[in-house]
């Protein structure tokens, strides 16, 4: 299916936000991800259901100043 991450089309065979974590590579800590628009707790992300189109922004921690 085809969803947007970031502003990018991607192309995705995961069925929920953890398996999108997971097939993009992405550490479990650091990272916050909202779907159109609105942020989803890490202890739902199992249960998130993607579907075609959906809008996700995906924000990682950065150290520095």
């Amino acid at each position: 299916m085809k969803i947007s991450v970031n502003n990018k089309e991607v192309e995705t065979a995961a069925v929920s936000l953890s398996k999108l974590i997971e097939e993009l590579s992405l550490p479990l800590q650091g990272v916050a991800v909202a779907v159109e628009n609105r942020l989803v707790p890490r202890a739902a992300w199992a249960t998130y259901a993607l579907s075609e189109g959906m809008k996700i922004v995906i924000v990682r921690a950065a150290c520095g100043g």
